[in-house]
């Protein structure tokens, strides 16, 4: 039997788009396989994305590889995975990319950039093939690494099914029209740029969702809103569930995502799926997969974004996008993106 062995061991972080990319492929690749297929998930003992063979991940498996099923195929699900079989196992290796986002990072120095450089070149050495979930991350990968003569694809992510929108009794319930942003609550996502939209928009308030990965910016970005007298009107409503993020989706003005640096952007597609207006910048990925349905910050200038997002509104409005928008977001499939993988996994196996 051929085995496909899925690296879930980042899935130990919920929340996060590896998280929803695992979930998302794992399941859809489990309905396409063949009778002499097998998926065994690596995974934390904690995790079970969906029903199926495990080998549980232990830190031990840096140093050595635990024993696998004849004929394996191992799928790296994460560019940094510090546990991808060791090359002396012979067993063929694809290492998905997601993004070189801390090439972007101006926080960070080209000594720490040219070591995290360093170990995904050790990673890419030891893969038999790669995939990109985007043009932008392959561009990146074909100019700050070195991939030899492997075989690299793009497969871009898919669209997530959002739930039906319910906010619960605890939820936060604007009670004005409010833009909508998403995502972990770091610099690199420059929700302060859309303070000076609120600012210049009275009618308009700010809902931010997302875990707070760094105190520092949560503070910085409170003492903004105070400094600027939106206290108010300015929301940052921490992690909230799937229900409650279809809500926001579903009843906001507008989506926004000023982001410096995305590999792809799950929250830009699920909010594409039900046809709202997205402000995007023009930074990294967001341009490829927003492409003509969005609108784009080229620069964070108040005069500029207002200028934008007002635009922006008004061809919206005049030319009845919503249609647009939600076909757009249908351009990226789960399960197109999991047909991709299995050619992949069979070509890997054929040329063991």
């Amino acid at each position: 039997m051929k085995s496909i062995i899925f690296d879930c061991e980042r899935m130990r972080y919920d929340e996060t788009g590896i998280y929803y990319y695992c979930l998302n492929i794992a399941k859809r690749i489990r309905e396409r396989l063949n009778p002499d297929e097998q998926l065994v998930f690596y995974t934390p003992s904690e995790v079970e994305p969906v029903p199926g063979k495990r080998i549980y991940h232990r830190k031990l498996h840096k140093l050595l590889t635990p024993s696998l099923p004849e004929g394996s195929i191992w799928h790296s699900t994460y560019q940094h995975s510090d546990y991808l079989p060791s090359s002396r196992c012979k067993v063929p290796v694809l290492l998905t990319i997601h993004d070189l986002n801390f090439m972007y990072d101006e926080r960070i120095g080209n000594v720490k950039k040219e070591r995290y450089l360093s170990n995904l070149q050790k990673r890419i050495n030891r893969a038999d093939a790669l995939v990109c979930v985007s043009e932008h991350s392959q561009k990146d990968v074909l100019s700050f690494c070195n991939r030899g003569d492997k075989p690299m694809y793009v497969i871009h992510n898919g669209k997530n099914e959002l739930e039906e929108p319910a906010l619960g009794a605890g939820s936060f319930r604007p009670e004005r029209p409010f833009l909508f942003s998403l995502g972990a609550l770091r610099r690199k996502k420059n929700f302060h740029a859309l303070i000076p939209l609120i600012k210049h928009n009275a009618g308009l308030d700010l809902v931010i969702a997302g875990k707070a990965e760094e105190m520092d910016y949560v503070n910085d970005l409170r003492k903004m809103a105070k400094r600027e007298g939106l206290e108010e009107r300015i929301h940052l409503v921490g992690t909230i569930s799937e229900a409650e993020k279809s809500w926001y989706y579903n009843h906001c003005t507008a989506f926004a995502l000023a982001s410096l640096a995305e590999g792809f952007s799950l929250p830009l597609v699920e909010a594409m799926s039900v046809g709202k207006p997205v402000f995007l910048s023009d930074k990294t990925a967001l341009p490829e997969i927003g492409g003509s349905a969005a609108f784009y910050f080229s620069d964070f200038s108040d005069q500029h974004m207002q200028e934008t997002f007002l635009r922006g509104l008004e061809r919206y409005n005049a030319q009845n996008m919503t249609d647009r928008i939600k076909a757009r977001a249908n351009d990226f499939s789960w399960d197109m993106a999991a047909d991709q993988y299995m050619t992949l996994y069979r070509k890997l196996n054929t040329q063991r």
